[in-house]
This record gives structure tokens, C-alpha cells and sequence, in this order.
């Protein structure tokens, strides 16, 4: 019962939308109405609010950091085993992937995944990151950066952290961020995926 609640109260944290709070802040459109049409950092960035788009990421990026470190603090008071932070790990991730306050159209999870993985284990976390960053140089494509280190976070997890229930929960959160990618895999296979600060009119 008691595991049930944390994965509970962990997706209702994944749940809110710091793209929509942000857009709200600095009085932006809703990004779901713009762009790509998605709840996260990168179509933010379309509205060429930079700033409005670091604070979507950091708040992304930071619910699935909190969720996990919550959940390796207070899971072995409940008489709960590190199986719990997996569980925590991947409910935090849904919640962002399909948020109820959104009737669960969320974002795709990049933010949140690197939150999750940083919480876990910070190198893993990092490692993530750097593959992002160094894709994201040659190529300036978001999405291709977010694809590749989503392939090879569950690697990094196996060498970092071996097997076990957090690897299993790198392992599905990756396949779901590749899963909710399939139109940029569409786009860059055609050669149209847009780049890193490309603005799409967000009607402002």
C-alpha cells in the first residue's frame, strides 16, 4: 500500500507542467499551441523567450531529481527496498509523459529523465547530459541529441549501476522517450527535423 502511495504522489509531481507555468509567468502563449505543439523546454524556446524556456528545464529537470531523492530518503523508513526508487523514478517520468492536469497530452521527457537519472546516480546523470551537449554541438538538433542519449543511458546505467531495478527503470523510460519521438524520427530520417533555436511562430 505504502508503495503504491510514493508512485502515486510521485506521478501527481511528474504531473505538472512547468511549460504551461512557465508560458504563464512570462505571459507567453500555451506552447501547446505553437511549434510542436509540446509541453516542454525546447518548443518553449520557439517563443524566443530564453529565459521562460531555462526555467521549463530547470523545473522539469528538478520534479524527477526531487521525486527520486524523496523516495531514497524516506523509502527505507517505510520498510521499502531500493525497488521503490525504481518504481518512484519511472512514475515521476509517466506523470511528465502522460500528466492528469493535462488530460495526459504531457511532454516527450527529456528534462525529466535527466532529473530522474541525476537523482539516481549522479554520474549516470551526467553522462546523459554530455551526450546531449556533444550531439547537440555537431548537429544542433534537439530531438537526434535526446534520441541517442536515451539509447545509450540504459548502457551507462549497466556499467554505472549494474543490474537491477533502477537499470529496468532507465531501460522503459528510454524506450518510451524513443517511443514519443517517433515524428522527429520521422522528420530526421526526411531530412526536416528544425534545430536547436529555430523559431516557429508561437502567434505572439
Amino acid at each position: 500500500m505504502t508503495l503504491w502511495i510514493f508512485a502515486m504522489l510521485a506521478y501527481l509531481l511528474g504531473s505538472v507542467s512547468f511549460a504551461v507555468i512557465s508560458s504563464w509567468i512570462f505571459k507567453l502563449p500555451d506552447p501547446r499551441t505553437y511549434g510542436s505543439k509540446n509541453p516542454g523546454a525546447t518548443n518553449v524556446l520557439r517563443s524566443g523567450k530564453k529565459t521562460a524556456a531555462i526555467f521549463t528545464l530547470l523545473g522539469d529537470a528538478g520534479k524527477g531529481w526531487l521525486a527520486v531523492i524523496l523516495a531514497q530518503t524516506y523509502a527505507p523508513f517505510w520498510g521499502l527496498g531500493n525497488e521503490a526508487v525504481a518504481v518512484v523514478a519511472l512514475a515521476v517520468f509517466m506523470g511528465h509523459v502522460f500528466p492528469v492536469f493535462l488530460r495526459f497530452q504531457g511532454g516527450k521527457g527529456v528534462a525529466t529523465a535527466v532529473g530522474v537519472l541525476l537523482g539516481l546516480y549522479f554520474w549516470l546523470g551526467l553522462l546523459a547530459i554530455a551526450t546531449w551537449i556533444l550531439v547537440a554541438l555537431i548537429w544542433r538538433i534537439s530531438s537526434l541529441a535526446a534520441l541517442l542519449a536515451a539509447a545509450l543511458a540504459p548502457v551507462y546505467a549497466v556499467a554505472l549501476l549494474g543490474f537491477g531495478s533502477n537499470t529496468l527503470a532507465v531501460l522503459l523510460m528510454s524506450l518510451i522517450l524513443i517511443w514519443r519521438h517517433q515524428s522527429n524520427i520521422v522528420n530526421l530520417l526526411a531530412g526536416k527535423e528544425g534545430r536547436i533555436g529555430e523559431k516557429k511562430s508561437p502567434g505572439i
